[in-house]
């Protein structure tokens, strides 16, 4: 009985391990969780982001605004994933490098940049034909915030 103890543990623990380690993104809690860049209440269904590092670590936002200015000091490499959340379907999160990204004074972000983020090209040209702006893709926007 001794002998399974001393192996049972080590086995238990191993897994405890990889699992809370694993590399996935992880829900936003609304009106829960803060925004690690600026630390507001992440309320925004519409303009959350989140960033999934190589490590497993997550790191919130409340707008996408707050997750490109982090991104500007940190070494992306060790990135796994860059997530936002889509405008037309609030609380979804997609693939940052896939969407489309509108900056518009008709449509107001969390941190006032006026950005926001949609899965669909199509639907981000429906936007900005209504509210006007300039629309942008992934490396556009992220060299649009390093400057």
């Amino acid at each position: 009985m001794k002998n399974l103890k001393a192996y049972i543990l080590p086995v238990i623990l191993a897994q405890l391990l990889i699992t809370g380690c694993a590399v996935e993104p992880r829900p936003i809690i609304y009106g829960d969780d803060t925004c690690h860049f600026c630390r507001m209440t992440i309320i925004d269904k519409q303009h959350a982001a989140e960033i999934v590092t190589q490590k497993g670590k997550v790191y919130k936002f409340d707008a996408v605004e707050c997750m490109l200015n982090h991104a500007n000091d940190a070494d992306q490499r060790s990135m796994a994933f860059f997530l936002v959340n889509g405008y037309t379907e609030p609380g979804k999160l997609v693939d940052a490098a896939g969407a489309t990204y509108l900056i518009s004074e008709g449509i107001p972000s969390p941190m006032g940049a006026f950005l926001t983020a949609f899965k669909d090209i199509n639907d981000a040209q429906k936007a900005q034909q209504k509210y006007g702006g300039q629309l942008f893709a992934w490396n556009e926007i992220m060299a649009h915030f390093k400057n």
